[in-house]
This record gives C-alpha cells, structure tokens and sequence, in this order.
C-alpha cells in the first residue's frame, strides 16, 4: 500500500465514524430508540443492514479457505441457512414485528410466564451476550488480523511480526469499532451498513475481475482448476454420474461427505437456533415500521445475501487455489490477491471495503449483544425501575464489555473455519423448539431452556473436547440435534403446561396460524393474522426461485451450461408459483388450520 491508498482507507473511517456520532443522538431518547430505532426503519435499510450484518471481513477469507479445502459444495455449511430464511419471509417475520419486542430473549417472558420464564430470559440473553456473540466477534476479529498481517501494515511501521503484533492488531480494530457502535446505537449501525454494504460488495467484485482477468479469462481459470485433480472443487454437489450405470451416485472426490451434505440440507437449517429467524436479524424486523415492510425486508435480505454476492467469493476463492496451491493457510488466499494484483487506489478502496464489512458486522454484534445484557438482564433483574436514561448508559457500557470479550475470543482464535463451525455446532439442538413455539401450546419454558443448555453443551463437547470430538461435521450436528432432542421432548413431558392465561396472552398479541392455537382461538374469540398452510406454500416456491437463481448464475458463470440451464428452469417454476399465489385469493378457512385476511 502507498500513501493514496492510506488516504483512502483514513477517509473512509473518518467518515464512518463522524456519521456514526453524528447518528448517536437518534438513539439517546430511551431503550427503544438505542436498540431497535424507534421501530421506524423502512424495508430497504433494515433488510440491507441484515445483508451487512452477514456480510464481514471474514466471509471472503471462510469461503476461500472453505473451496480451497472442500470446493463449492462446501458452500452448503452457509447456503443451507438460505432455507430457514426463505422460511422466515413469510412465515416468522410478521409474527416478529407483532410481538413487539426488543430482543428474542424477551420473547420467553410473552410466550411463558412465571419464575421458569424468567431463568430461561436470563440464561439466554447471557448465553447469547457472552460466549456466543463474543465468539462471533473474535472470529471477525481474527479475520481483520490475518488481512492486517497479510498486508503488511504494522511492518511497514517497523513493528515486527508475532504475539505482540497480534495484541496490537486485536487492541487496534477493538477500539475502533467501539467508538464507532458504542455512541450510535442502531440507527447508527444500520444507516452506515447501507453504505458500508454497497463498497463491501464492491471491494469483493473488484478483487473478482482482477483474478481472473489475471488468469487469462474465466475459461483459463476452470480449465486450471480441474488440472489440479484431488477433490472435485467446482462439483455443486457432492454426486457424480457413473460412467457404467448412467446413474448419479455419491461422489467421493467431492469435498464434502454425504453424510455432511445430507445434514447440511435437511438438518442444519431448522436444528440451529437461528431457524425462526437469528437475533440480529429479530433486531430489524422488529425495528421495522410495520409487519409488511418486515417481510420485505426479510426478502431484500435473502436477494442480497444469496442472490447477489456469493458468486464473487467463490470466483475469488477459485482463482486463489490456483495462484497459491502450496498456500499453508487458505484463508490468506483473498488478501494475497488484493496485494498482488490490484493497483493502487484500488488496492485501498478494497482495503477500505473490508473494513466496511468488518464494521458493519461487529457494530451490529456488540449492538446486539449490548442489548441483552442491558434489556434483558440489567434492566430486567437488576434494576427494573431505571430510566430510560439510566438504560441508554447502562447499554454503552455493556457495548465497551461486550468489545472487550470478543477481542480476548480473537486473540485465542487462529482458524475462521474452525470457530464458525463452532459457532453452529454450539447453536445446533433448540431450533426444533423455536419453531414449535410459535405454533403449539403445549411447548413450554422448561423444554426451551432444555434444549438451549444440552445443545450448548453438546455441541461444544462433541467439537473440543478430545475425547467426544466427532470429525465428521455431519454425524456431530446429527448427534447434537438427536441428544438434544431426546433431552427436551422428556423434560416436556415431565413438565406443566405453561397457564392458560399465559397462552391466551401471546396469542393475543402474536395470533399464529396453524392448528396448535385452536384452544386460545376458541377460547378467546380471536382469528389468527396468519394462514400458516398459505404461507409455508409461498416459502416453498421462493426457494425454489432463490437457490434455483443463485444455482443458475453459478453454472453459467462457471462453464456448466447443463447445471445452469437446470436451475434456472427451477427458478421460473418457482417464480411463476409464487406469482400464481400472489394473483390467488386466500382461500377458505380450514378447520384447525386458517385464519383471516391479514395475513
């Protein structure tokens, strides 16, 4: 980097951050206005802030260490999620917004009532404030330090490398992010993700062209591809045709196992905590002016996230295996490239762009992590009568605690695979629970902190300790969700009900479809804002047009005409269904089942 690219980089945060503290008096006036912006964002902001917030610096170095080492269909660790969250555009979000909540801990105490409703709140919000969300940030962190390092910055001030210049690298983007998101509260956070998210993306499709103008065009780069044998790094799936029978079959030069596929598709996505929806996206539907700008958001989020950005990545990821085949760590191949073979200026707009990426991301976590340690623990159980003021400090304090233990992950971490698999392995079991929730009665808050605690602790066995560790990523989610399973479905049966005015609270406020509601339903008198049957339908054929979209691009792109051909008939089927749905009118009341017009 020479001094035009500093200057870029320099101008850049020195923007942010004025724009972040400028932003700080929007989130001053009360809890409400620091943690979900007065529940007043449109669409278009909130579900660009959700794309921002998944998208960080780590990302591009993930899903080059991911291809390097399993190809694309490795791919499916992340594009997995994309089911869960074609599921919550039309089936959680206005459901979200309806419960009018701050964080999702908060939820427990309207879905159950007395002292166990209120463990449950407590244990979540510190489960998801601490070791979760500060692991989420260390890797974050450790991404920026290896791009750091990569690039030479603190060298080229005569700061030599090692454990010291990790610390530095740690301390420095610590502080940084936290005068950023500490002062701005969400609004801040989300009003910068907008344009931190547009030269993210940027960055990353800059560094795409590079590459592979740089390889001769993309038909140079996946003919030297395949002429690196071993595993099959362009296969979308592991399976192959075999060359005697005709018939597709499990492929075993693949990067990934069946097993691992297998539990990627029809485990992953509804075991992890996030199957209903994930707390920092909750955070924005629940911002959102209303429930339908919530389900557009929740649209606008998927288009961004799969449609638009995961080919870049991938194309990058691709070009660094070939540039650097005797690469130790993988990951490095992104910020190698940058170095490489970019110009200047350039070379510090990509720069600039990774940490846009970087600070969209952590801001939104120490948000969001603040606002359980403030919401649902100070102002809840420890002081209850503080005022709105009091609350508003009490979560810029809990923002420099929440930094503090995400860069202590971060300086312990070494590997941004590793600790994102961990991340879903410690999050793997409840997500059966969280669906059910929302649509049963009979689940209560003793089956949900169940299933929380034994998939914590399950997950975080089978991935670290020695002597329970399961290789096999597949059979360890498989194991956890199964124990876990075992665990709360007992624990339920063991325990009451929750009260029946309890029950009849929430359905009140939240008023699920679905037959599970069918004794609140008669009992109070209210028709249910959702037709679950309806809805569940509509996410069917939007998944169909999302992955058959993403899916297509990519085998065109990649010189698999047959693959993207495939897809993108699937996509139309989709698109046409969804679109006939939408012309549709509702249709009549099932017994047990529908609902009234609104939804």
């Amino acid at each position: 980097m020479i001094w035009i690219d500093w200057v870029i980089v320099v101008a850049y945060l020195v923007l942010t951050l004025a724009l972040g503290l400028y932003l700080s008096r929007q989130g001053s006036g009360s809890l409400v206005d620091f943690f979900v912006s007065g529940r007043s964002l449109p669409w278009w902001l909130a579900g660009t802030s959700m794309a921002a917030t998944t998208f960080s610096i780590d990302t591009p170095l993930y899903i080059a260490g991911v291809v390097a080492n399993r190809g694309i269909a490795g791919n499916w660790e992340w594009w997995s999620f994309g089911i869960a969250h074609v599921v919550m555009i039309y089936v959680f979000a206005r459901l979200w917004r309806r419960s009018e909540i701050v964080t999702d801990a908060e939820l427990t105490e309207l879905r159950y009532g007395g002292a166990a409703a209120a463990w449950l709140r407590g244990i979540k919000a510190f489960l998801f404030a601490v070791p979760i969300n500060c692991i989420g940030i260390g890797y974050a962190m450790l991404a920026t330090v290896k791009v750091i390092d990569a690039l030479g910055i603190w060298q080229s001030f005569g700061i030599e490398a090692g454990e010291n210049l990790k610390l530095l690298s740690v301390v420095g983007v610590s502080l940084l992010v936290l005068i950023y998101a500490g002062f701005s509260g969400l609004w801040g956070v989300v009003a910068t993700d907008f344009f931190q998210f547009f030269l993210a993306l940027f960055g990353a499709i800059v560094v795409a062209v590079a590459a592979v103008i740089n390889l001769g065009g993309m038909g140079s780069l996946i003919e030297q591809v395949r002429a690196t044998g071993g595993t099959d790094l362009l296969a979308f799936v592991p399976l192959e045709r075999s060359s005697e029978t005709g018939w597709y079959r499990w492929s075993e030069t693949a990067g990934i196992t069946a097993n691992t596929f297998l539990a990627y598709i029809f485990l992953q996505w509804w075991a992890f905590r996030r199957s209903d929806g994930g707390g920092e996206f909750i955070q924005r539907l629940a911002a959102a002016k209303d429930e339908a700008e919530a389900e557009k958001a929740a649209w606008f989020f998927n288009i961004l996230h799969y449609g638009i950005r995961t080919w870049p990545w991938v194309i990058v990821a691709l070009a660094a295996v070939v540039l650097y085949p005797n690469l130790e760590d993988r990951e490095l191949g992104y910020p190698m490239l940058m170095l490489d073979f970019l110009p200047p200026v350039l070379l510090g707009l990509v720069v600039a762009s990774l940490l846009a990426a970087f600070m969209s991301t952590v801001s939104t976590l120490i948000n969001w992590g603040a606002s359980y340690l403030t919401n649902d623990l100070y102002g809840r159980f420890w002081r209850p009568r503080a005022s709105q003021a009091e609350l508003v400090l009490a979560g810029r304090i809990a923002s420099v605690l929440v930094t503090a233990l995400g860069a202590i992950a971060a300086f312990y971490s070494q590997d941004v695979t590793t600790v994102f698999r961990l991340v879903i392995a410690i999050g793997t079991g409840p997500g059966l629970v969280l669906i059910l929730r929302w649509f049963w009665w009979r689940i209560n808050a003793a089956a949900e902190l169940a299933s929380m605690v034994a998939g914590f602790l399950i997950g975080w066995m089978t991935s670290v300790v020695p002597l329970l560790r399961i290789e096999d990523f597949g059979l360890r989610l498989l194991t956890t969700t199964a124990m876990t399973t075992v665990i709360w479905v007992i624990t339920m049966v063991l325990t009451p009900p929750e009260q029946e005015a309890t029950l009849d609270r929430f359905y009140r406020q939240v008023r699920p479809g679905g037959p599970g509601w069918a004794r609140q339903r008669q009992r109070t008198g209210v028709a249910p804002a959702q037709s679950l049957q309806r809805d569940l339908v509509k996410a069917m054929a939007a998944l169909l047009l999302l992955l058959g979209a993403m899916l297509g691009v990519g085998g065109f792109l990649l010189y698999q005409p047959l693959t993207g051909w495939f897809w993108l008939v699937i996509a139309g089927l989709g698109w046409a269904w969804l679109r006939q749905l939408g012309k549709t009118a509702n249709p009549q009341p099932q017994p047990g089942l529908e609902d009234s017009s609104e939804g």
